[in-house]
């Protein structure tokens, strides 16, 4: 293209790299997702179709973006894990924000119906996001702890709060004034006595969050003449529900690390 007498304004821009050989994290957030959800009349304190389509479109991402290597996601939040010798949009922070972001969106609306089938979408749904680079595998894994500890932290408080509300008849206020300054071990208590429930027996989804990476799994390629089935591994993006604070997941997939 010819150059122009404009071509100048371009000195304007900002030059926003981001350092090389580090893990680029992306994590979006849901913007009002409480107005939303409530519009939308979620399930309190959790919706699992809602959270479903949230997995759903963070498979979407991982399928269109091969230097995504793994994600985590709980309630309205994702966060994804760009590998750290990815070259997309030559690292530049504002490009990899604004694609993540948008494309997370378009696929939050376009997949809707197919979780919400006879409900109509009530607001329009937007998230924001920021980008941050860490350096080691030790930090990117705090990283993964620290959210994890977060989804659980939030979902024992939510639980409670909601049993509270919606099978003890207390408004939100005398809720929040019931369980403020209770521990772990006293929410605990309180599901169990008051309500039967035993929180570690509620879905792994809830209390956990959702895991997305790309898990080797065996599929069958051919059957032999005798009809013996022929098998290879091969990548599958997959949705689990496991623990990442501890050793054990990285062990069994020293792959996402290693890239």
């Amino acid at each position: 293209m010819a150059n122009s007498k404009y071509e100048y304004v371009k000195s304007f821009e900002v030059v926003d790299k981001l350092l090389p050989n580090t893990w680029i994290v992306v994590r979006i957030d849901g913007r009002n997702f409480h107005r939303f959800s409530d519009e939308n009349e979620f399930n309190k304190p959790n919706d699992v179709q809602a959270l479903n389509l949230m997995n759903s479109c963070a498979v979407a991402m991982l399928e269109e973006f091969t230097d995504i290597i793994f994600s985590y996601g709980v309630s309205d939040e994702y966060s994804f894990i760009f590998k750290r010798t990815s070259q997309f949009y030559e690292r530049r922070a504002s490009k990899i924000l604004s694609t993540t972001v948008s494309l997370f969106t378009a696929n939050y609306v376009k997949k809707w119906k197919e979780f919400f089938p006879q409900k109509e979408m009530r607001l329009t749904p937007s998230f924001d996001g920021r980008v941050v680079c860490y350096p080691s595998n030790v930090n990117l894994r705090d990283y993964l702890a620290w959210r994890q500890v977060d989804c659980h932290i939030n979902n024992q408080y939510n639980t409670c709060f909601w049993m509270l509300v919606l099978n003890k008849d207390k408004t939100k206020k005398e809720a929040q004034d019931i369980l403020k300054g209770t521990q772990t071990q006293d929410k605990n208590e309180l599901l169990f006595q008051q309500f039967n429930i035993n929180y570690s027996n509620l879905p792994a989804i809830f209390r956990k969050g959702s895991c997305v990476f790309k898990d080797k799994v065996e599929e069958i390629v051919k059957h032999t003449e005798r009809g013996d089935p022929v098998k290879r591994l091969r990548k599958k993006v997959v949705v689990s529900h496991c623990d990442v604070i501890g050793d054990r997941f990285w062990k069994d997939h020293p792959w996402i690390l290693d890239e």
